[in-house]
């Protein structure tokens, strides 16, 4: 690869504004129907100033433009990922909390470790962490909650998440200092799971339920948030990620992301999303950061304009809101943690206010009145509102797939799910045969509307080329288990699905996106041409050779940039998130 400086053009002519940089002979795929293909681009002040052939490019090389080859490389626009929790995923382990070490432990490999970290930290008060798998407890013929945790730990709380963050499992002291007892009440958002014939609470407290939890632990430690923030960037953007958003946010966590990008070490574009009414844990000072005090984090990187709805719960513990019942169940549709008028309200109130509601729903019932609230909300608010985001969208009605067209809700999907796994099968066995339902992408798409994808890390992996891959295969990356779970979209559709689709969502398609002239400067350029060879088993081994964003080079690995004047000021090493076996 040949880095040249001081190449000047001699049919430059005087006066004509030139390039800073110029990236050339690259088989370059833009997501630019206009102009699919380019070799080379120009890039001035942030922005590609000109995109097209090797000579077209040239009359832009002045003597101060910075030209590197490409050789050939395969580049694209850098990607989206529109779903993740870099503080749930990396906040306990930084916090020193409990971390059982397993994907999916089994009771006795939970049990060895909690007593493992109690030894080990007797000043802590608390043993709080991650996490135990619902499934495993039933292979084992046990009830995971408070007489299983009491039995071997009952002088100290303890609280341990679920591996979906679906549930939390609590000890009888930890409901105590919690003051959870049979006379407290279920939270809108959640319920605790309590005796059937003394109404004691048994240890599992569901979906917003925990925040009743963790409302009586210290908040993690502020150094915490900033690492996991910083780590989980800092992989993203390793990556390939130019732009995310980061779901479930207080004013702490806002604070954690400010602080890294005051220090201009944000790799990425955040769009952060604030919890509404104690989603996960409590959210002080709510209403006044959605009245208006998020724009004190508002930078060209940072924006907080965005809450977060948890309107149902999810497949394992069947609370998934559904509009039929589920599987052997009578009457039993899931849980809708808000009722319909309260969500048609906050929707409307906060589509006014230009903050874009992004909807966990994991049911079709949930989707279904989330798209009713839209539609109320187009109502009152009038056409041209904000775009708002049905988050997973893990089971769709067919009924409903034209409608995110019809207005212009974007539907997001978790890759968790998307292919068989001794995890997809495990936790979403209760959803029968309609598994092959799930995340009906090629659905929403045939229907005219936009899909984005999200990690939703710590539930999947960070690691976006994982999803990215089995968007076009529906199979297992790895190979471990046969067989193919729902329809797959083209490459060509799961590229413009982790990139223009992303910006979409984000509100920023006009100038972000793709790599057209005009737009920022976000690029990638990768170590194989993802449209010559076959996804399976090849996209998620990709490795990303560069990341540029606003014309910025933020990983380098090669170090193509180096002592240059686009030598990326990010050298930190790129942590170690090993994708999990799914």
């Amino acid at each position: 690869m040949v880095s040249s400086v001081g190449i000047r053009s001699t049919n430059t002519p005087e006066g004509l504004p030139a390039a800073d940089m110029v990236l050339r002979n690259g088989r370059i795929y833009t997501v630019d129907q206009d102009q699919p293909w380019a070799e080379a681009v120009a890039i001035k002040h942030g922005r590609f100033m000109a995109v097209g052939s090797n000579a077209e490019i040239e009359p832009l090389i002045a003597d101060y433009t910075h030209v590197h080859d490409l050789n050939g490389a395969f580049a694209m626009p850098g990607l989206y990922d529109m779903h993740t929790h870099p503080d749930l995923a990396l906040g306990p382990k930084y916090s020193d909390y409990l971390d059982v070490g397993l994907e999916t432990p089994s009771p006795d490999q939970v049990r060895e470790a909690t007593l493992r970290y109690a030894t080990e930290n007797p000043d802590r008060e608390w043993i709080f962490g991650k996490h135990f798998v619902h499934y495993a407890f039933r292979k084992a013929g046990l009830k995971p909650g408070r007489d299983w945790l009491d039995s071997f730990i009952p002088d100290r709380p303890v609280a341990i998440m679920d591996r979906m963050w679906g549930s939390c499992m609590a000890n009888s002291k930890a409901l105590e200092l919690a003051g959870v007892s049979k006379d407290t009440v279920d939270p809108n958002n959640g319920y605790i799971v309590r005796d059937p014939l003394t109404g004691e609470p048994d240890g599992i407290l569901v979906d917003g339920a925990y925040a009743l939890i963790m409302a009586a632990m210290p908040p993690p430690p502020m150094h915490a948030l900033t690492r996991a923030y910083r780590e989980g960037a800092r992989f993203q953007s390793a990556r390939g990620v130019v732009a995310t958003k980061y779901v479930h946010v207080c004013e702490r966590r806002l604070d954690a992301l400010r602080a890294i990008d005051l220090e201009g070490e944000l790799p990425v574009r955040v769009e952060a999303a604030i919890s509404w009414q104690d989603d996960i844990f409590p959210v002080r000072r709510r209403w006044e950061l959605l009245a208006g005090e998020r724009h004190y984090y508002r930078s060209k990187r940072l924006n907080a304009n965005a809450v977060k709805f948890h309107f149902d719960g999810t497949a394992e513990p069947r609370t998934s809101y559904l509009i039929t019942p589920w599987p052997n169940e009578k009457t039993w549709q899931g849980s809708l943690n808000l009722t319909p008028e309260h969500i048609y309200d906050m929707v409307a109130e906060m589509d006014r206010k230009r903050i874009r509601v992004i909807a966990h729903c994991t049911g079709d019932g949930a989707s279904d009145i989330f798209l009713d609230a839209v539609a109320e909300c187009r109502r009152r608010n009038g056409s041209g509102g904000m775009r708002h985001q049905c988050a997973h969208s893990t089971l769709l009605d067919e009924g409903n797939l034209a409608r995110f067209a019809e207005l212009d809700v974007i539907a997001e999907f978790s890759p968790v799910g998307w292919f068989p796994s001794e995890f997809t099968i495990g936790a979403r066995s209760s959803f029968g045969e309609r598994l092959q339902e799930a995340y009906n992408v090629r659905g929403v798409l045939d229907a005219g509307g936009v899909t984005v994808m999200g990690t939703d890390w710590p539930v999947s992996s960070i690691d976006p080329w994982f999803g990215f891959e089995t968007l076009v295969t529906r199979e297992n990356p790895r190979g471990e288990m046969e067989g193919k779970l729902g329809r797959s979209i083209t490459p060509q559709e799961a590229i413009r699905m982790l990139t223009l689709n992303g910006a979409y969502a984000m509100g920023c398609e006009d100038v972000s996106g793709s790599i057209t002239a005009g737009k920022t400067a976000d690029l990638i350029v990768l170590d194989r041409n993802l449209l010559e060879i076959d996804a399976k088993g090849n996209w998620h081994k990709s490795q990303v050779h560069l990341t540029m964003v606003d014309g910025e080079i933020v990983h380098d690995p090669k170090g193509w940039m180096q002592g240059t004047d686009f030598e990326s000021r990010i050298t930190s090493p790129v942590p170690d998130f090993t994708p999990v076996d799914i």
